[in-house]
């Protein structure tokens, strides 16, 4: 793997580098960075500073042509970009790694899936959690049954001021992609959405920010069902949060709870009680580090840098042992099915079928 070749597209004014899509690379020295690409001038020029790059361009088709990369960092948290660049390295052979969410709608989400699979080139998207060194004990703990048969899972955006369906996509992209992870296959959705307390009309719709697209909505609820029986919840309410203090996932199973938030090395809490009601049972929330309920954490949190970098050794190892990454193409489309299904189940005013036959924005069609 030593010299593969790197290049990175970022878009200044247009969801810049994502966080940090750009820099991690920097931690790999045995990769070669090759060139940058941003359309604005002002940020193309900085960002071939800061990364020491040898080339810039102003057109990330004539990065990928000129630099002939085995890899890009594609950058801009703007979603309207991602299905363009993600084909073009796609047609090119080149390996990708993706900020989240990954695109606008189910037929970008498709083109994506099939351009990767013919081309054969591995993409790993950004949900930095899903790399944590905590996750892996979060799933040894429901496999070896510490808080029983999982029956619920039950999740929250930060809740500030895109509170409603900007935090479904943005933030709930996250929680969506640990309860399908944990939780198995999602089969059906059944939501509705709110604006100003009324449910949401045509009228209500407007373009998204950050190029999300058709939006709507300061207020949603949403139920799935998922693999053996497992319910999940997402709800999301406009200036009802306080930070991030419930962005995260809480898992409830017959014996006790697990509660992971998000990141790199995120705080993991663990109750032993099939009463799910600490104060009232015996027992108190207990810390989980990465070796264990109750043990002292010997990593230290690297922060969203840190999450690039246990992404980015996830992929090379996933690109040189030829399998899908941690979090790849597949993982990403199913996260964009459960946002999708909130606003499909909302239009139909009733649950729907996942996978959704409708690869359209619902919004578009109310």
């Amino acid at each position: 793997m030593d010299r593969l070749r790197v290049a990175v597209i970022g878009h200044t004014g247009r969801g810049n580098y994502g966080h940090g899509l750009d820099t991690v690379w920097q931690q790999f020295p045995n990769l070669q960075l090759v060139g940058v690409a941003d359309a604005d001038e002002k940020g193309r020029t900085a960002a071939a500073a800061r990364l020491k790059a040898p080339a810039a361009f102003a057109d990330y088709h004539q990065l990928l042509d000129e630099t002939k990369p085995h890899i890009v960092s594609i950058g801009p948290r703007w979603l309207d970009q991602h299905r363009d660049m993600v084909l073009a390295c796609a047609e090119r052979g080149i390996h990708m790694y993706l900020e989240k969410p990954m695109c606008r709608t189910l037929a970008e989400a498709d083109e994506m899936v099939a351009a990767v699979e013919k081309h054969h080139v591995k993409l790993a998207l950004a949900h930095q959690t899903r790399y944590s060194p905590k996750l892996q004990v979060v799933r040894e703990l429901i496999e070896d049954g510490a808080i029983g048969t999982v029956l619920e899972l039950r999740g929250r955006g930060k809740e500030d001021h895109r509170g409603g369906g900007e935090d479904l996509w943005v933030l709930g992209s996250h929680v969506f992609n640990l309860m399908h992870h944990l939780g198995g296959e999602p089969n059906w959705c059944f939501a509705t959405v709110q604006q100003a307390g009324h449910n949401v009309t045509k009228d209500d719709v407007k373009p998204g920010n950050e190029g999300i697209g058709a939006l709507a909505g300061d207020q949603l609820a949403a139920m799935y069902g998922f693999d053996g029986g497992v319910t999940g919840y997402f709800a999301s309410r406009k200036a009802a949060g306080i930070g991030d203090a419930r962005f995260g996932l809480q898992i409830y199973g017959s014996k006790g709870i697990l509660e992971i938030m998000t990141g790199s090395l995120p705080a993991v809490w663990y109750l032993d009680d099939p009463n799910w009601s600490p104060g009232r049972g015996k027992t108190a929330w207990q810390p989980v580090s990465s070796e264990g309920i109750g043990k002292p954490e010997p990593l230290t949190d690297g922060g969203l840098g840190g999450g690039n970098v246990l992404a980015v050794r996830d992929l090379l190892q996933a690109i040189a042992e030829d399998r899908q990454p941690e979090c790849s193409v597949y993982e990403g489309r199913v996260t964009i099915e459960m946002i999708a299904g909130v606003f499909e189940s909302h239009r139909q005013q009733g649950p729907v079928k996942i996978p959704l036959e409708n690869r359209r924005n619902p919004l578009e069609m109310l």
